[in-house]
């Protein structure tokens, strides 16, 4: 050991090696640093908090407290010294910032020699310091989303809160008075159970540490690797972590440890846990349904209910799986048809009654009807069954089924008493001098506005029409149900 420095007097070297020494010989009621440090790990406990707590232990025991300056500079002194985090400005698994790095790099393609642009995702959580990196051939949302699902692997958890840059692969529109996030990078953060919280637009120090670490990684990674010729993303990833182990291992210059050690010690305890599954990533578009009750994605047909006929729906995407949603209410959930284009995927339950009818039409069922109805009737569907002549069957079976309900549904409605049990949707005369619009009226006669909890008022001069119009749409829906 070498000589000691003037400066280091046996005062200074009591105040390092007994801090707390030092403060009780001030006269003052000594601070609990293990005790404070503890306690601002937990969910919203502030230094002030705490030094309020501190002050009225001060006045139950009749001593004199410190200062709240005092006591924040005595605690920040503690914290550099012995502890690897300073949890003043951060909480452990509180925050992760992720951006895109400035500068990039490249590979070769081996076919024609050129460098191919390669980019550096950036994750970083600012309590510890520890980053992860990952090159990338592009910007995109697909990309995006991948290296959020790596970098919450690496680090072992979530986090509270996410904090992006405002690209927009993950943020639609970003303003003091609107929000509004991609819903794919949306479904990925409720997937993870982490709040997304954009930067403000043009405001770095909304996430000075990614920002600082894009600068630092900038250095350590990408420059580092400035003489490597990789050929391949896989190869140059590699590279990049064994970069980014030595980074994160590398010694603090200005206390001991490292942002591994500070991340072990200080931070991977606050970490949610990771669902058992990475996020499946999805895409949205809207489509509508078809007379049919079909919707068309991508020359495949998936069934949603009738009762959605001309509606827009907005569509989920993934891998394996089609839904469609309508008021962000899930309407219809398909496995994804892969193969030949124009594959149907039909839900029975989705379809009308004579529709449902037509295809259970067996002669098991057929017999079934016969049965309840009468023997004779039974007799009769057995000669039509002996004669082969199965399709005239179900065109009769079908015709008093379609008798039978009209005719139910014909005295309903003159039950109702409507001025006009006949007046119907189609016989609407569209007039320009009217001011009707058609595609509206259309989907309202659907009923679909009874299904959501709306009322519907017609308002018009007097001779307008409003009592036939409003009668018709009474008879429509009538008729849809």
């Amino acid at each position: 050991m070498g000589p000691f420095d003037d400066d280091m007097t046996d005062k200074w070297i009591e105040e390092f090696l007994s801090p707390e020494r030092t403060l009780e010989s001030s006269g003052r009621h000594p601070i609990d640093f293990d005790y404070v440090h503890r306690e601002l790990a937990k969910p919203n406990v502030t230094l002030s908090l705490l030094h309020h707590e501190y002050e009225l232990e001060c006045r139950t025991n009749k001593r004199i407290p410190y200062s709240y300056r005092s006591f924040v500079r005595h605690y920040s002194a503690y914290a550099n010294k012995h502890k690897a985090t300073l949890r003043i400005r951060r909480k452990p698994g509180e925050v992760m910032e992720v951006d895109w790095a400035g500068s990039t790099t490249f590979i070769i393609d081996r076919n024609t020699g050129e460098k191919v642009k390669v980019y550096i995702f950036v994750a970083t959580l600012p309590c510890s310091q520890l980053s992860y990196a990952e090159a990338s051939l592009s910007m995109d949302l697909s990309a995006w989303i991948t290296c959020h699902n790596h970098a919450y692997r690496y680090f072992g958890g979530s986090t509270q809160i996410l904090i992006p840059d405002n690209l927009k692969t993950g943020v639609t529109r970003n303003s003091p008075r609107e929000l509004i996030l991609n819903p794919t990078y949306r479904e990925m953060a409720e997937h993870y159970g982490t709040v997304v919280m954009p930067a403000r637009v043009s405001s770095p120090k909304d996430k000075p540490s990614v920002e600082g670490s894009v600068g630092v990684i900038s250095t350590w990674i990408i420059a580092a690797l400035r003489n490597s010729h990789c050929f391949s993303l896989e190869e140059l990833n590699r590279e990049v972590h064994e970069k980014l182990e030595e980074f994160n291992r590398r010694p603090f210059t200005w206390k001991s440890g490292s942002r591994f050690s500070a991340f072990e010690e200080e931070e991977r305890f606050a970490l949610a846990p990771l669902p058992k599954h990475s996020y499946k990533q999805s895409s949205w578009r809207t489509a509508k349904v078809r007379p049919d009750y079909h919707v068309s994605i991508e020359s495949m047909f998936y069934s949603v209910p009738y009762e959605y006929i001309n509606c827009q729906v907005e569509v989920r995407l993934t891998e394996q799986l089609v839904e469609m949603y309508f008021n962000e209410m899930r309407i219809s959930s398909h496995k994804r048809i892969i193969g030949r284009f124009g594959q149907l995927s039909t839900n029975r339950d989705h379809m009308p009654d004579n529709h449902k009818l037509y295809i259970d039409q067996t002669p098991e069922n057929a017999k079934d009807w016969g049965a309840g109805i009468g023997p004779n009737t039974l007799k009769v569907i057995d000669f039509f069954l002996g004669t082969a002549q199965t399709e005239r069957l179900a065109l009769l079976v079908d015709f008093e089924h379609s008798g039978r309900k009209n005719g139910k549904l014909h005295r309903l409605i003159q039950a109702a008493s409507f001025i006009n049990s006949n007046t119907c949707i189609e016989d609407i005369k569209y007039h320009a001098d009217r001011r009707l619009n058609k595609e509206q009226i259309l989907k309202l006669a659907s009923g679909t506005y009874i299904l959501d909890g709306y009322n519907l008022i017609l308002k018009g001069s007097k001779g307008s029409g409003k009592t036939y119009l409003a009668t018709a749409f009474r008879v429509s829906v009538c008729n849809a149900k």
